[in-house]
This record gives C-alpha cells, structure tokens and sequence, in this order.
C-alpha cells in the first residue's frame, strides 16, 4: 500500500475517533433538549377582534403574540384551531413582517394588517411546516393567523377593516 494513502487513511480514522468521542462526551440528545422553551397558549394575552367585510362583521378571540418570545413561538405544534381563533402578531410601529410555518401543523391564513386597520394582503393556506419566508411586502403594524381557509370561508378579502378589544378577564 502507498504509504502516503495509509497515512491519510489513518488521520481519517484518528478524526473520526476523536469526533465519535467528543459526540460521546456530550452526552445523548434528547427531543426536549431540541425543542424550544414554550409558554402554555392560556398564558398569552387574549383579545376580541372584528372584521368589517361586505357581507358583515366577523368576530375572532385571539391570543395576542405581544413579545419577541411569544411571537417566535406563535401557533407552533398547535394541532387544531377552532373557526373563530386566531393569533395576532403586533409590531410596535409600522413596518415589513415575515412569518413562516416552520412547526407549524396546520395551514393558515396569513392576514397582513395596516396601521388604519385595513388588511393589505392575505396569505391563505400556507403550507405547514415550510421555512418559506410569507411577506407582508408593505408597512404593517398586525399579522393575523386564522385555520387555513377561513378567510375565504368567512369572504374575508384585501380592504377589509380589522378592529381589536383587549380583553378584559
């Protein structure tokens, strides 16, 4: 055998080793090591919100996404959402949002809000799981997740007007 070959085949296996060690080290990984930290969603502010449509006002109660925290944390590993539930995303001052599905299970509507309160545009149907970046591609001050499908269900449409009560319980 070439000895330069033998030499590369022995650091290889001397790398290995040494990372198969450093592994062992470690210690095993558990799922509730990988999993972030989440705040029980009966902890989140709730709120009332109304939604001015052509065909009448529609009524939501929501959990309010108030913190850097809360709001990376969103409706990840939430398995079900009823018709009338939502998750509000509230910027301290107009600008851009992006959201994505990553652990997210169910498909959403995506409804980008303005500070007048009118909805600029409607993400539906967003694909759970994705790490594709969802734009509001304009200043906006709200992002409102719904189940998959209810803004259509509900003719929620781009022009719409969104109003929120916190509420008081």
């Amino acid at each position: 055998m070439n000895p330069r070959l033998r030499d590369s085949r022995r650091a290889l296996a001397l790398v290995s080793l040494l990372a198969a060690s450093l592994l062992l080290a470690a210690g095993p990984r558990t799922r509730a090591q990988d999993a972030p930290a989440l705040e029980d969603l009966a902890a989140f502010p709730r709120a009332s919100l109304e939604i001015s449509t052509r065909g009448g006002t529609q009524h939501f109660a929501v959990w309010v996404a108030d913190t850097r925290a809360r709001q990376a944390q969103g409706l990840m590993f939430v398995r079900d959402l009823a018709p009338d539930a939502g998750m509000l995303f509230v910027a301290q001052a107009p600008r851009e949002m992006s959201m994505w599905m990553k652990n997210t299970y169910i498909p959403l509507d995506m409804l980008f809000i303005a500070a007048d309160g009118r909805i600029v545009r409607i993400a539906a149907r967003t694909k759970p799981h994705s790490l594709d970046s969802i734009s509001s591609y304009e200043p906006v001050t709200m992002v409102l997740e719904l189940r998959g499908g209810e803004a259509d269900r509900r003719g929620i449409q781009v022009g719409d007007h969104v109003r929120v009560s916190p509420d008081s319980a």
